[in-house]
């Protein structure tokens, strides 16, 4: 492998790469040989850091069909580097951050094979040590180590140990519930069924929700399957929310829950079948932690003004931030830091970081707090959807993605666009610029011009230009997408039909 080979793993703050083959032109790149030379350089850095030769690691892994074979290579690179392995089996991805807070494990660092909701054929290394997960410029450091071919040289071999985790974990939500309500099964009498995905999921219901005492007869896809035959595991997934929210219907459920196929995001239905994610999800659990203490509520870049509007009526400030979960969580931890409460950092994508939770984004965690609100609720005959009743919802919302020509310095000349927009719509009749916007830029529009909101913004990771846009009028987004169409068409660089394809289908 060349050196751009190594870096080419990077993806954020995880390695990820093609690990088995079956996509045509997806060649395998998440080799042994990659996944043994990374997780020997993570170890090589490690050691370095803490001063320390002898490092025990734990390893856990989701429900994809490479799992085995990734594991087997990161253990036999952490024994082979003289370190010893604590091997979790089928994992979510936050347990296998708390893992690293149990005193009596002595794990110094954790290793989660994931590649989140991306498709069968991909996987990945996430890294965590007991001060949380690792940074972008972390894992651009260590892959310079693996091409380096840079490991510890060790007296002797390490050794593998099984442990089951997962339990001790679900425990831990299970305690919280019973603490904040009061009783031993505060759910009895509710029925709360969870769709997993076929990911790594399906242990909510045996270990939280049964021994809580609900019902969760109706639930669907609890066992791991890295084909994902059913759905994608994916709370932002169209088909996958309408799956769930059809199943709630179906078997009359009171709650249903969604996670992700490593359990660091989720999303929800309630008792209609309405779905509660995005601005609905961050609304729901911003009400549960501003009843209790006002605070700043950080949130991506692509939240709408109603959410602003219900934030601030529920006594809290809304601070809409950059696009990615570790930009809003080192957000809110900056603010706090600062003397600023901030309980809470969200992206419309479900990943929820709460400060009194680590600021671990965490599905699972996220849901039990709202587990709690509801069990509560129905002491006093109310539902969950009764806090969001007062969230003020667009009439109509839409996201549109623009690629850009072969061959375009896509950041230099989507970010050149982009400024250039920024100088020129406030000049134009009916737009105007959001104060209060840190990615892209944010236009807003009044009544004659579409009675809303856009965002243009450029991808984290992508040569994609995305534009999302919402607007308060049956209509108006058609307005807003063809004012966004004579502002973006004169650059020649960006690919415009799928802006143009979206005012033709709409009526």
């Amino acid at each position: 492998m060349q050196a751009k080979d190594w870096q080419n793993l990077k993806s954020g703050s995880d390695v990820r790469g093609t690990a088995i083959e079956g996509v045509e032109g997806e060649h395998v790149n998440l080799t042994d040989e990659a996944v043994e030379g990374i997780v020997k350089a993570f170890l090589y850095r490690l050691a370095e850091k803490l001063g320390k030769t002898k490092l025990t690691v734990a390893v856990g892994h989701d429900s994809r069909l490479s799992a085995k074979r990734i594991s087997d290579c990161t253990c036999r690179a952490i024994t082979q580097s003289g370190c010893d392995a604590l091997f979790t089996g089928l994992s979510s991805t936050p347990s296998m951050f708390m893992l690293l807070q149990e005193k009596t494990l002595g794990a110094d660092a954790s290793i989660m094979i994931t590649a989140s909701h991306l498709p069968f054929n991909k996987n990945g290394l996430k890294f965590f040590t007991k001060e949380g997960g690792l940074e972008g410029k972390e894992i651009s450091e260590i892959l310079s180590l693996a091409a380096e071919g840079r490991a510890l040289v060790p007296a002797a071999a390490g050794h593998v140990q099984e442990i089951d985790y997962i339990d001790t974990y679900a425990a831990g939500l299970v305690r919280i519930v019973r603490e904040k309500t009061g009783k031993v099964k505060p759910l009895s009498g509710k029925k709360i069924i969870v769709d997993a995905g076929n990911g790594a999921g399906g242990f909510y219901v045996d270990k939280v929700l049964k021994p809580l005492g609900a019902d969760t007869e109706g639930s669907q896809f609890l066992d791991p399957d890295g084909r994902f035959p059913n759905h994608i595991p994916n709370p932002e997934n169209k088909q996958a929310m309408q799956s769930v929210s059809a199943r709630v219907k179906e078997v009359k459920a009171d709650f249903g829950i969604i996670f992700d196929t490593d359990v660091d995001r989720a999303g929800a239905v309630d008792a209609k079948g309405e779905e509660i994610n995005r601005n609905r999800l961050i609304a729901l659990i911003s009400a549960i932690l501003l009843a209790e203490k006002p605070g700043v509520i950080v949130t991506d870049s692509v939240t709408s003004d109603g959410l602003t509007a219900f934030i601030q009526k529920h006594g809290g400030v809304h601070r809409r931030f950059k696009r990615g979960y570790k930009n809003v969580i080192d957000e809110s931890k900056r603010l706090n830091a600062e003397g600023i409460y901030s309980p809470l950092a969200i992206e419309t994508s479900g990943h929820a970081a709460l400060k009194e939770n680590y600021f671990l984004d965490d599905g699972a965690y996220l849901v039990t707090r709202i587990l709690i609100s509801l069990a509560k609720l129905a002491e006093e005959g109310k539902d969950i959807a009764d806090l969001i009743r007062d969230l003020p919802e667009p009439a109509e919302a839409a996201e549109v993605r623009l690629s850009f020509r072969e061959g375009a310095d896509f950041k230099t000349l989507g970010n050149g666009a982009i400024e250039d927009i920024k100088k020129t719509a406030p000049k134009t009749p009916g737009l105007s610029l959001a104060p209060d916007n840190f990615e892209g830029v944010r236009i807003v529009l009044d009544e004659e011009h579409g009675d809303g909101w856009a965002l243009i913004r450029m991808s984290l990771h992508e040569p994609i230009m995305p534009i999302n846009f919402e607007s308060n009028v049956r209509g108006g987004c058609k307005k807003i997408a063809q004012l966004l169409l004579c502002m973006l068409e004169k650059y020649d660089f960006l690919i415009t039909e799928n802006l143009k394809n979206y005012i033709a289908k709409s009526f």
